[in-house]
Formats: structure tokens, C-alpha cells, sequence
């Protein structure tokens, strides 16, 4: 039997960092998502105020393997 492999995109946001934004998304998505095997950061932006970064955001593509008994 082989492995399929799904991608879904999403944006993840944090106060904190890029990093934290990439964790965010991942973590957000397990909630719903079993299998998880891998995650593509494709890229990076942040909302500004005042001079200063406010939010960073993160585009990626997570990727999971589907339940074949499903």
C-alpha cells in the first residue's frame, strides 16, 4: 500500500516572532489534523506601527499523511 500526501496552506500570526508564528500554525492545526509529517515555510511578513513590528506572520504549507482506512 502506498502513502498519500496532503499539503494545506495556511498563515499563522504571533506578537513574538516568525518562529513562534511557524509553531502557532503547526499547533493550531493539529487540533483538527492527525499525521502530521512536515511543514514548508514559504514565507514571512509582519504588520508595522509606528516604526515597529506589531505582528509577525507566516505562510506555510503543512503537510500530512491521509488515513487510508478513512
Amino acid at each position: 500500500m502506498s502513502t498519500v500526501v496532503k499539503v494545506t496552506e495556511l498563515v499563522g500570526q504571533s506578537k513574538q516572532s516568525w518562529q513562534d508564528a511557524v509553531a502557532n500554525a503547526v499547533k493550531e492545526a493539529a487540533k483538527t489534523v492527525r499525521n502530521i509529517t512536515g511543514v514548508e515555510v514559504y514565507n514571512m511578513t509582519a504588520d508595522v506601527s509606528n516604526g515597529e513590528i506589531v505582528e509577525y506572520k507566516a505562510n506555510v504549507k503543512i503537510a500530512f499523511a491521509v488515513d487510508p482506512n478513512r
